[in-house]
């Protein structure tokens, strides 16, 4: 059964919002109407098959509501997808949306333990999955999982070839007559979506949001970097299905009726070739992205142009490959500040140009359109050092679904978000990200902080992407490990970084201890966001190596 939803803000807080015309006040499918009834011809969707006009879209997401319905979704249900990026999985969200139930997209490559982790958790009552990507049949692994879901009434295939056993063929649902079929009228402050944390936690963190939250609160961030109110046409290089993703369908298309550009797997080149062949305004993506595509460039290949921005998220941007991708890209570089709990903040397309000195990264001065940010000192600390970044705004989401505790260890009583980030906040309200609480490093009982690390070794010249985790020690609890991809024909030690950390005055007992070489990219989790534990699974299987060449 779907757990019940609450809304953690105050409803009259809620309505404030609205009446300020921070949000639309409209379901995401009706405000994805507006844009198909105004512009029926234009292109919401390109991907591997092609272009999909907001017509055409509209169509199949009606049909495939219908065939929903007819499956028993209802209003309020729980529709998990986990698709690769493309037009189904954007019907997907459309018809969710339009039957008023609600979304739970999840990347392709979660493994099966996890899908149905999710799926129990939330009460899901259908799944829509991809029949085969990548070598997985992700609708047979869930169909066979069915006994361990008593919720799950429906597993829907979606795939070249016929539907698995257990499961019903998206195509067969995709050729209901949707004639008669009447959209919800959905309160656009319940719940729309579910995002998923990118599963930093024993098991991922799942974040309800509402329609104004999505198309309101995150849909300003994106109005923030459109000059001129120009409809955008945003590559997205991250998973639709991912925390970042959410803002394909709700932002991009229902909010601002613009054109998605669609890519089922992330390598370089592709990325490079869909810039130069689809024009797009914006691109999204995470900076081990714009890294490899960076590298890729360096080995062959034109620089696109015409970008209005390059927006990245998932983890913090150093100077360097900030730099690059301005020279290479020739546009803004925007490292967006923000997480699945409830936060966003950037620097737009202006970016200050000036050095971003100290400790963490700049990112931005907050935008009451999207959240308000403040800083909740820790214990025993002193005025104006770093606290828990706490957020609350027009993007706060409602609730964690299924998970008491953590409205508890993440929600105020007043509706405000614990973020469980480090910041400060400048004189002139601008918000600097210092690292995050549980990613602190304790090294016989002193905190090193990675992403300050991490930040100093990106410009190390033999250094081209970088990611600092702990290490288990028995006498120190943690000793910190650089894990370095160099770049191309360079061979960098760990003297040699210590070296470029003593030349920018960073303390001995914050500098790394173990290096770990990844000669080929650094992993990634489905998400597109480097793959910590992974990393720290390899450093500790390689310790007594590593003792060996520290000493």
């Amino acid at each position: 059964m779907t757990p019940r939803i609450h809304d953690l803000v105050p409803t009259a807080l809620r309505r404030a919002w609205a009446a300020n015309g921070y949000c639309p006040d409209l379901d995401l499918y009706a405000l994805f109407r507006c844009h198909r009834v105004t512009g029926p011809h234009r292109t919401a969707v390109i991907d591997a098959d092609g272009e999909t006009t907001y017509a055409e879209l509209d169509d199949r997401a009606r049909c495939l509501a219908a065939g929903l319905a007819e499956a028993g979704v209802c209003p309020g249900d729980v529709v998990g997808i986990q698709l690769p990026n493309s037009w189904p999985a954007v019907a997907a969200d459309l018809a969710t949306a339009a039957l008023g139930a609600v979304a739970l997209p999840f990347p392709v490559g979660r493994g099966s333990r996890e899908a149905r982790s999710l799926l129990s958790r939330s009460g899901a009552r259908a799944v829509i999955a991809a029949t085969e990507h990548l070598g997985i049949g992700h609708a047979e692994e869930l169909a066979a999982q069915a006994d361990a879901l008593p919720a799950l009434r429906t597993v829907i295939a979606a795939g070249a070839g016929p539907a698995p056993d257990g499961c019903v063929s998206l195509a067969d649902l995709l050729r209901t007559g949707a004639d008669d079929f009447t959209p919800a009228r959905t309160d656009p402050d319940t719940a729309a979506r579910i995002l998923v944390s990118s599963g930093t936690e024993a098991e991922p963190k799942m974040i309800a949001y509402s329609h104004n939250a999505l198309a309101g609160g995150r849909g300003n961030t994106l109005a923030a970097l459109l000059p001129d109110r120009t409809r955008p046409r945003c590559l997205f290089l991250t998973p639709l299905g991912s925390a970042f993703g959410a803002s394909g369908t709700a932002v991009t298309l229902a909010r601002h009726g613009g054109t998605l550009v669609l890519l089922d797997r992330f390598t370089p080149d592709a990325a490079l070739e869909a810039i130069h062949a689809h024009r797009p305004t914006h691109v999204l993506c995470v900076p081990t992205m714009v890294r490899m595509m960076l590298g890729w460039l360096e080995k062959e290949g034109k620089a696109p142009t015409g970008l209005t921005a390059l927006v990245l998220g998932g983890s913090p941007l150093d100077a360097a490959t900030r730099q690059g991708a301005r020279r290479a890209f020739g546009c803004p570089v925007v490292n967006l500040y923000g997480s699945a709990d409830g936060v966003h903040c950037h620097t737009g397309l202006a970016e200050n140009a000036a050095p971003d000195r100290g400790p963490g990264n700049t990112a931005g001065i907050p935008d009451p359109a999207v959240c308000e940010i403040r800083i909740a000192p820790l214990p025993g600390s002193s005025p104006g050092e770093p606290g828990e970044i706490i957020a609350r705004g027009p993007m706060t989401p409602l609730s964690y679904v299924g998970a008491p505790e953590l409205n508890m260890r993440y929600r105020t009583a007043d509706g405000w978000v614990r973020t469980g980030d480090l910041g400060t906040l400048d004189g002139d309200g601008a918000l600097r990200v210092v690292g995050r609480l549980k990613d602190i490093v304790i090294r016989g009982g002193a905190n090193i902080s990675p992403a300050e690390i991490e930040g100093e070794l990106s410009s190390h010249p033999d250094v081209r992407d970088v990611i600092c985790v702990g290490a288990p020690d028995p006498l120190m609890g943690e000793r910190l490990a650089a894990c370095v991809v160099p770049k191309h024909g360079c061979r960098p030690t760990l003297k040699s970084l210590c070296a470029h950390l003593d030349a920018r005055g960073v303390e001995r007992r914050k500098q790394p201890e173990h290096l770990l070489l990844v000669d080929e990219e650094l992993p990634l989790t489905p998400a597109g966001k480097p793959d910590r534990a992974a990393l720290r699974a390899r450093v500790a299987a390689r310790l007594p190596i590593d003792h060996a060449q520290a000493g």
